[in-house]
């Protein structure tokens, strides 16, 4: 992963000390005086209500992290295999490699983070092997395509967990 400038990283640290600070403001104080039992039961009822939907948002988040990890960890296996395609494309196909490669490392990194990374990171399957320079541009066409056909899914996917 590339570094980051370090505004980048100043502003992190205060989004992430800004909101500690809300959590600890909002923590619950102790027991002030006896409150009613059925409102006690309520509150309760509420906190696993809360609590379960949490745990439901976080499953569904994981498993489109960890579908949209295994999709760009396939698209680097086939970007891989389309070396050679020709001298023109070189450049491009490497930038394009190296910037799959980036954003997987980011998703593995974010999940180790959240502590939902699989124990033991994917590997690659058998990928086909263009051999002929025809082969090479078809499949470059082809996974070119799907993988822009991909990244879009990916980026709805995203953009639905950042609207609030």
């Amino acid at each position: 992963r590339a570094p980051e400038p370090p505004l980048l990283s100043a502003l992190q640290l205060l989004l992430w000390h800004s909101a500690l600070w809300m959590v600890q403001e909002a923590a619950p104080l102790g027991p002030t005086g006896p409150l009613p039992q059925s409102f006690l039961l309520k509150c309760l009822e509420q906190m696993r209500k809360v609590q379960a939907d949490g745990t439901a948002l976080q499953e569904t988040l994981m498993g489109c992290l960890r579908q949209l990890h295994s999709g760009l960890f396939l698209y680097q296996g086939l970007l891989q295999a389309l070396a050679g395609i020709s001298p023109e494309l070189a450049p491009t196909l490497d930038t394009l490699q190296l910037d799959t490669t980036d954003f997987a490392i980011n998703i593995w990194q974010q999940m180790e983070d959240l502590g939902m990374a699989p124990a033991v990171p994917p590997t690659q399957g058998t990928m086909p092997a263009f051999t002929s320079a025809f082969q090479r541009r078809a499949g470059g066409v082809l996974v070119a395509s799907n993988l822009q056909s991909f990244l879009e899914l990916a980026y709805r996917a995203l953009r639905h967990f950042a609207k609030p």
